[in-house]
């Protein structure tokens, strides 16, 4: 038997190969941590204004090896935005999961765009913040915040189909654009509240969402 074989054989070994192959390499760690530190810098002072010196300082990530882990800012931006949308839909499934009355699930959902550690949806949504400065900055990174928004309605139309049936929810005609509407009326609340700097926005359209489509 040679010693690799033996080394598969042992149980000790396999526990540890299988460590070393799962644990992530330092350099992705490196990676996750300047898209990390790149989210909330781009929520702070947007894409355009964010500076890649500033972000690997940020990043504790030695000056001058930033296209080490992208190939370009525009990579990066677009990195950056997959991996928010995986976030934000990750929490919303999360939300739909829940074993409770649809009604109950899109107010859960909404009501989190309120509040946070990290502020309201005004705050913390890169839609909000990079929706009009991307959409003629870069192709790609408009098409990932677009199909993150299409398949965030596409969740919400499912809870208005699951709330008419369980009585919980006003019927709609058609709930894809139901959905879709009432999402760029919560985009347009978060505007204006980042706008104004106050929360009202955002309060009254969770008022008009509770009185024109819940039960």
């Amino acid at each position: 038997m040679d010693r690799l074989t033996a080394l598969l054989l042992d149980d000790r070994s396999i526990n540890f190969y299988i460590a070393v192959m799962t644990s992530p390499k330092k350099s992705e760690l490196t990676r996750s941590r300047i898209l990390c530190e790149g989210r909330a810098l781009v929520l702070a002072q947007g894409f355009g204004g964010l500076g890649l010196t500033e972000l690997l300082t940020a990043a504790g990530v030695p000056k001058g090896s930033f296209y080490y882990y992208f190939a370009s800012k525009e990579a990066f931006g677009c990195d950056m935005l997959n991996a928010y949308v995986g976030d934000y839909l990750a929490a919303l499934d999360a939300i739909i999961a829940r074993p409770l009355p649809a009604n109950e699930r899109l107010d859960s959902f909404f009501r989190a765009a309120l509040e946070g550690d990290a502020g309201s949806m005004a705050d913390r949504c890169l839609v909000v913040k990079l929706a009009a400065e991307i959409a003629d900055l870069s192709e790609d990174m408009r098409q990932i915040l677009d199909e993150g928004v299409t398949a965030v309605c596409d969740r919400l139309a499912r809870l208005l189909r699951e709330g008419a049936d369980d009585g919980s929810i006003v019927p709609q005609d058609d709930p894809g654009s139901a959905a879709a509407l009432l999402y760029s009326q919560w985009l347009g609340a978060a505007i204006i509240a980042k706008l104004s700097r106050r929360p009202q926005p955002l309060e009254q359209a969770l008022a008009d969402t509770r009185r024109r489509f819940f039960a």
